[in-house]
């Protein structure tokens, strides 16, 4: 039997996006770990953020995929505020339900494995905001040393999760 994990990304990705989530997917199967999601093994049949708190619930761990769904080059952070700045270089932002999964996943004291693309910051993103070294997003395909090493992460990672599960 499988162990479940909530896997946050969005539904809809690009190829090389997918290709990447798809990589993650493989490690976890490798680990005997079933990815769970909403929207991809799971359907709501209620509120989606009450649906998500009860998946979770019955997750032993969780992984958060900050892939870019929405991306600008000019903006204004803070506008009206006195740290007012104009931004006109490429910002990328992931999907707003990956800063809400990964809020419900740490409240419920699970096991948080954090990835994300290249431009991705804030929140859960951010360095020192949870007890979780965020790692880049893993490209495809992937070199032997790169493999290794992100087989190491989820190696130590899922040994937290069988800790949980089986206490």
């Amino acid at each position: 039997m499988k162990i479940p994990v909530f896997v946050s990304a969005p539904t809809s990705l690009n190829p090389e996006q997918e290709s990447s989530r798809d990589l993650i997917i493989d490690e976890l199967n490798i680990l005997q770990f079933e990815p769970r999601a909403l929207g991809r093994s799971d359907y709501p049949a209620d509120l989606p953020i009450r649906e998500i708190y009860s998946l979770a619930s019955h997750c032993a761990g969780g992984i958060i995929l900050g892939f870019s769904q929405f991306e600008t080059s000019s903006g204004t952070w803070k506008k009206g505020t006195s740290s007012e700045t104009s931004q006109n270089t490429r910002v990328a932002f992931p999907t707003p339900w990956n800063q809400l999964e990964a809020g419900i996943l740490f409240g419920l004291s699970i096991p948080l494995l954090v990835f994300r693309e290249d431009d991705i910051s804030g929140g859960i993103f951010d360095p020192g905001a949870a007890d979780v070294f965020v790692q880049n997003m893993p490209k495809s395909p992937l070199v032997q040393s790169n493999k290794d090493a992100l087989s190491q992460v989820f190696l130590k990672w899922g040994a937290r999760v069988r800790d949980r599960y089986y206490k």
